[in-house]
């Protein structure tokens, strides 16, 4: 059997026009590949992935990787930030929290955090510091959570999003049709 080589990443990774973001307890920063293992460790976590719209559970191979080069590509339409709190000794990634850019100003936001922090305030403190530092000078950002959700709903609105109404979207861990709330911060 003949030795195998790690492929050669030929994609180009050019970061450096996206914000960083400090915060008392995080640095939101542009993903890098050595975040893969923790992204897969805990978004591939049912309890997480049954939380958003987009995570598959079980996560399928090289699902991480893809969502790692779509992240690092200079893509105007999504920027994501790994939420860092290596500086409080939590770890390098505890989460990601991105801005999908819409129409007329617009964005949508989303995130996802590591059970292994739930309810310590990251999440409010990472959405609260994009809100402050608005880095894609939006108008109006969103915000959608599962009604199953009532702790994400509750980041929101605590950073400031108002309830619009409510609507339902395709989970893909689950493989059905949820229910959610809809969110709205009008920015200044």
């Amino acid at each position: 059997m003949t030795p195998q080589r790690a492929p050669i990443r030929l994609d180009s990774v050019e970061t450096a026009d996206q914000a960083v973001i400090i915060t008392p307890r995080l640095t939101l920063r542009p993903l890098r590949r050595s975040d893969m293992g923790l992204i897969e460790q805990y978004a591939g976590d049912r309890r997480v992935a049954e939380m958003t719209t987009t995570i598959p559970h079980p996560l399928p191979p090289g699902a991480t990787d893809a969502f790692v080069t779509r992240s690092l590509a200079r893509n105007p339409g999504e920027v994501v930030w790994a939420m860092d709190a290596s500086s409080s000794n939590l770890g390098e990634l505890v989460g990601v929290i991105s801005l999908d850019q819409m129409d007329r100003g617009q964005a949508e936001i989303g995130y996802w955090v590591a059970p292994v922090v739930w309810n310590t305030g990251l999440a409010t403190e990472a959405i609260t510091a994009l809100i402050e530092t608005n880095p894609l000078g939006n108008r109006q950002i969103f915000g959608k959570v599962m009604q199953d959700n009532p702790a994400s709903a509750r980041v929101l609105t605590n950073c400031g999003f108002d309830y619009i109404g409510d609507a339902e979207a395709f989970n893909v861990a689950r493989g059905a049709i949820v229910q959610q709330w809809t969110y709205i911060r009008q920015m200044a």
